[in-house]
């Protein structure tokens, strides 16, 4: 079988993008995802969207993790799909769509992308560490020297011997200034670190300005990709109207078969 796919990138995360509203796609076949997403035997990328059908949105986001599983929410994907969908001629401006952690709203204009990410509810204070739930799970680590750390080991260690089984991502943080902060990220099912997180960058905002590291309500955050924006309300405890503001362009288009 032969389809078309995309290649779309948020601050250097990188997606395989498939139209699957004809539900012609494998989804199930993760050993095939798998090796799309290989970066020597396949297209090569962070993870594989699906833009499918959905009766009450605009369309549904299906994403699936570098090793083939389906994954939780993903912030970079989820504006790269709203891109994704505008080049489809779907939406125009605005639009809503379903994920796996629920309704979402975007904005686009040229190449930038807003997406409204889900309520916080609450972010548990570890020792010299915090942890939170974004869409998908994120510790987040005030570091001192930020590029010394060695992401892969120290993310690898903590993701399976501090969470479990089920795992957390990452993030090492990095204040550069009152309102803007650094960040480096080890991504569960990718298993290494990657350019951007979208979830991560903004469970690093929130997680500095609720420990009081930023006063600011907008929060710039710099990946090793390029840079995000995260602004949000904080009221009676909850973290709401949280958007995730930055790049979402497509690289290349091709077509594949298995």
């Amino acid at each position: 079988m032969e389809t078309t796919f995309f290649k779309y990138q948020g601050t250097g995360n990188d997606f395989v993008m498939i139209d699957n509203r004809k539900s012609l796609f494998p989804k199930d076949d993760y050993k095939l995802i798998a090796k799309l997403c290989d970066r020597r035997f396949g297209i090569g990328a962070d993870g594989l969207i699906l833009l499918e059908n959905d009766a009450s949105t605009d369309f549904r986001m299906v994403y699936f993790n570098a090793d083939g599983r389906e994954g939780s929410m993903c912030g970079n994907g989820g504006r790269c799909i709203v891109a994704f969908a505008k080049f489809l001629g779907i939406i125009d401006m605005n639009t809503t769509f379903m994920a796996v952690d629920g309704l979402h709203e975007a904005t686009v204009t040229k190449d930038l992308v807003s997406l409204k990410m889900q309520n916080v509810t609450e972010i548990k204070s570890k020792t010299n560490s915090l942890f939170m739930d974004t869409g998908s799970p994120h510790h987040v680590q005030l570091v001192a020297g930020l590029k010394d750390v060695n992401v892969v080991k120290e993310g690898a260690k903590l993701r399976y011997g501090l969470y479990g089984e089920s795992g957390s991502n990452i993030n090492f943080v990095q204040q550069d200034t009152p309102d803007s902060f650094s960040i480096r990220t080890y991504e569960r099912g990718v298993e290494d670190e990657t350019l951007s997180c979208g979830t991560g960058v903004t469970a690093v905002a929130l997680g500095m300005h609720n420990s009081g590291k930023t006063k600011s309500n907008t929060v710039k955050v710099n990946a090793l990709g390029g840079a995000l924006e995260v602004s949000f309300d904080l009221e009676e405890g909850v973290y709401q109207n949280i958007y995730l503001k930055g790049a979402a362009k497509q690289v290349f288009k091709g077509e594949v078969s298995w």
